[in-house]
């Protein structure tokens, strides 16, 4: 490899050359991008009274993915100390929060990244904090795949800009002073694994990488595929708001007459072309002169339109028909409604695969940077636990999850033991914590042993 600061350098280059495209989807996220498909000629005989009609879709569809996202926590094979010490550094960190930002970052501009590092102290809980894709950048090692190194830069409130390498077996820090890049701090361990964690959307193996094109190996954005169209309906909801200003105010015709006549009486000057079009009356001594309308524009051609394109966009994202379609009064039954959303639901469990890896190295990099650890400790099979990306009712649930605990095997024991079961009904670990409590308290407790008794003898003996 070469030197670090070189290949930081490099990948700066990189960073910067992502900038545009990165830009597009975010505009595109927030409802800001430039109406498309409008003819120069319009554009210029409206002026200023042409504001876009913006129907943010992609906004729309990013949130629904997110939605169906959820991290209930993270599950170890070996040891159960290291259970609890994640789930304590992933609450200190706000990780619940954390990761819901992370995945709407990654689902609308491609990629998002996540950082693991010590504490202040060696008793401090690891610091995981999460990086925006205008920030920061990786590349994977061509041999294995994995991350071999990336940076993330950014510029202090002083003007100082910060570049920081991270790479296989730690990091480094540099700070610009005019021309040169000066070292500030770093660190060296032996982990073997980079510390600059990419959490993408829909990555290709190769990928193309073009002039002020988006590396499609760094991931795109879950809304990459509706862009046309959505051009499409923008430019057609906007062309509505003009025809129905056209509906409200017919447009006229006259014969007979000159450029005088459209001259403004009181300053001699020439009325403007809203004057010409929103005037209440024409009027002239002209005998030979006439005067009409034509027929108000039908707007059910471009209601028609948008229906179409919203079908489109349906068909590309596997978004339920209910979510986007026009309906009538009555909606659709529950179980209508399950099988219409099986395609989101398949593709979320796919997101969750492909993000769940990435969760899991996450957490191992918390474990290594949590002090001195014996090696038995730093397992490698690491589960990370999604809520269910489907939407059954808690009824359902819970009558499942019921059945499965009062199954018995040849042993007379359940096939799900209680304390999965409160896990699968979406209890927290605090919650969980409560409810063993009063399990112990239930079976322990001599006082409340004799009060049923005593309940029992006052009712007969039921």
């Amino acid at each position: 490899m070469a030197e670090p600061l070189t290949e930081a350098i490099r990948l700066a280059r990189l960073l910067s050359a992502q900038k545009k495209p990165l830009e597009k989807n975010d505009n595109y996220f927030e409802g800001e991008q430039p109406l498309r498909f409008i003819a120069p000629i319009l554009e210029k005989e409206l002026g200023y009274r042409l504001s876009p009609i913006v129907i943010n879709l992609a906004l729309f569809a990013t949130d629904v993915y997110e939605h169906r996202l959820d991290i209930e926590g993270f599950r170890l094979r070996s040891s159960s100390q290291a259970d609890n010490d994640l789930d304590s550094a992933w609450q200190i960190n706000d990780g619940p929060f954390l990761s819901q930002q992370l995945h709407r970052e990654s689902l609308a501009l491609g990629r998002g990244y996540a950082t693991v590092g010590p504490g202040e102290t060696s008793s401090d809980s690891p610091i995981l904090t999460i990086e925006s894709p205008f920030d920061a950048i990786h590349q994977d090692d061509p041999r294995t795949k994995r991350v071999q190194h990336g940076i993330k830069r950014w510029t202090d409130s002083d003007k100082t800009r910060w570049m920081t390498f991270h790479h296989q077996n730690g990091w480094v820090t540099w700070y610009r002073k005019g021309s040169e890049w000066i070292q500030d701090a770093h660190d060296d361990n032996e982990y073997n694994l980079c510390s600059l964690v990419p959490l993408m959307n829909d990555p290709r193996i190769l990928g193309r990488v073009r002039p002020n094109k988006s590396d499609q190996r760094l991931g795109r954005s879950v809304f990459h595929p509706i862009i046309s169209p959505l051009d499409s309906l923008n430019k057609i909801a906007s062309d509505m708001m003009v025809s129905a200003e056209f509906h409200a105010l017919p447009r006229r015709w006259a014969t007979g007459l000159d450029e005088k006549d459209f001259v403004d009486e009181q300053t001699g000057q020439a009325l403007d072309t809203f004057s010409m079009i929103a005037g209440r009356m024409w009027g002239t001594a002209k005998d030979k002169a006439k005067f009409g309308q034509f027929q108000e524009a039908n707007l059910e051609n471009f209601h028609n339109t948008i229906k179409l394109l919203m079908q489109v966009i349906h068909m590309q994202l596997g978004i339920p028909g209910t979510y986007l379609l026009f309906q009538g009064d009555n909606p659709p039954s529950a179980d209508a409604i399950r099988a219409s959303e099986a395609q989101l639901v398949k593709r979320a469990e796919r997101k969750q695969t492909v993000l769940g890896a990435k969760w899991e190295q996450v957490q191992r990099l918390m474990l290594l940077n949590m002090g001195d650890r014996e090696a038995s400790e730093r397992p490698e099979q690491i589960e990370t636990i999604w809520r269910d990306p489907s939407t059954p009712t808690i009824a359902q649930k819970a009558d499942a999850i019921v059945k499965l605990v009062g199954a018995k095997d040849s042993t007379g024991r359940s096939i799900v033991p209680i304390e999965q079961a409160r896990k699968d009904l979406g209890y927290t670990e605090i919650e969980q914590g409560h409810m063993r409590d009063w399990d112990e308290n239930t079976l322990t407790d001599p006082q409340l042993d004799a009060a049923r008794k005593d309940l029992r003898d006052a009712a007969g003996g039921r």
